[in-house]
């Protein structure tokens, strides 16, 4: 557990809201059923959280072991909560404090270090928990860096709070922690599932949506590797401004006559493609904020891809399975087919203005 705190003067922490919609219909009335109720929860959602563009991040645990047997440990969190959560790090008993804790924020980050003594025993095989992540909602990396160089990391969540700190992390630990990694970032981003929504009503048949959907795949796994390794790296406002203007793009497309021939419309894969190049420089973002393991980094680079793949392919089939389920669904008040792109382009707007000004 973090010794306890001396009183010291808090400050508020910025809050961002939370960025979601939907887009507009293109071939027949349930579509635009499909997307007005597809709205009508976001527009609750967004309404009821008021987060960041993804939902609160991992917390971060991180213990280095020097040669005279003290433990430096890093504990970092979100300083937004769930209310009534409290996430604490429990480290082993047998390892006395040794220093006070120091106190650091960092934008919506809180950073607490502190030093404790395992000359005793070494950190290999005591244990370590992180308590209240039932209620927190999110999952913590546990980094461990030991004195002979050995490097350890682990994912603790929910249904697996602590863990042994073993000599060496097996491959298939490091494949199944960062592919549930990927899994849940790309289902609590809300711009990019938005995206991939709006290439959805964009291709009007099977074919052309697989193409699509397979482009974007493709470019945002190429920038995601080059970004995660430090061959591409851009600061994250301008990645995140350009995502949210991404968004608006593909709502004005949405809403032209589709009689128009538009480049988007003409060649929607390659367009996807070179969209898909953007996004995978905001994944790598969070990926970056994780960390990969030392010696198992083509490993997890490449279970965070999938779990990323695998969480769009359930989105998509969750949207084209909603919409032919609600084409059997007769409402009594028919839905103007423009709205919800109207909505889509005005929170897509906000969400590109915001972003812009805090960058400036």
């Amino acid at each position: 557990m973090i010794p306890a705190r001396p009183p010291c003067k808090t400050s508020s922490p910025r809050h961002a809201r939370r960025r979601m919609g939907a887009a507009v219909a293109r071939s027949c009335p349930s579509i635009a059923i499909a997307i007005a109720l597809f709205l009508s929860g976001a527009s609750v959602w967004l309404a009821a959280t008021p987060s960041a563009a993804h939902p609160l991040a991992p917390a971060l645990l991180e213990l280095k072991e020097r040669v005279d047997g003290q433990v430096e440990i890093l504990w970092k969190r979100s300083s937004l909560k769930v209310p009534g959560s409290n996430i604490q790090p429990i480290v082993p008993e047998i390892c006395p404090s040794i220093a006070q804790p120091t106190y650091e924020e960092q934008g919506v980050a809180v950073l607490v270090r502190w030093t404790i003594d395992c000359s005793k025993t070494g950190l290999v095989g005591l244990p370590i928990r992180v308590d209240g992540l039932g209620p927190a909602k999110i999952d913590t990396l546990v980094r461990i860096e030991l004195s002979d160089g050995r490097q350890i990391q682990r994912v603790l969540r929910r249904g697996e709070p602590s863990m042994i700190v073993p000599a060496k992390a097996s491959r298939w630990t490091v494949f199944m922690d960062y592919l549930s990694i990927g899994f849940g970032h790309i289902l609590s981003g809300a711009d990019h599932l938005l995206f991939v929504f709006g290439l959805f009503l964009l291709c009007a048949s099977t074919r052309p949506l697989v193409k699509t959907i397979t482009s974007f795949t493709v470019g945002h796994s190429i920038t995601l590797s080059l970004a995660a390794l430090g061959y591409a790296q851009l600061p994250s406002g301008p990645i995140e401004f350009l995502i949210a203007a991404s968004v608006l793009a593909l709502a004005v497309e949405l809403a032209r006559d589709k009689s128009k021939e538009t480049l988007m419309r003409r060649y929607p894969w390659p367009m996807a493609l070179l969209f898909g190049l953007l996004h995978g420089m905001g994944f790598a973002g969070a990926l970056r904020e994780i960390g990969l393991p030392q010696g198992e980094i083509p490993m997890a680079l490449f279970s965070f891809n999938v779990g990323i793949e695998f969480g769009q392919l359930v989105f998509v089939i969750g949207v084209v399975l909603a919409s032919l389920l609600l084409k059997r669904i007769e409402l009594p008040i028919p839905l103007p087919r423009r709205a919800a792109v109207y909505v889509m382009g005005s929170l897509a707007a906000f969400w590109t203005i915001e972003r812009a000004a805090a960058i400036l």
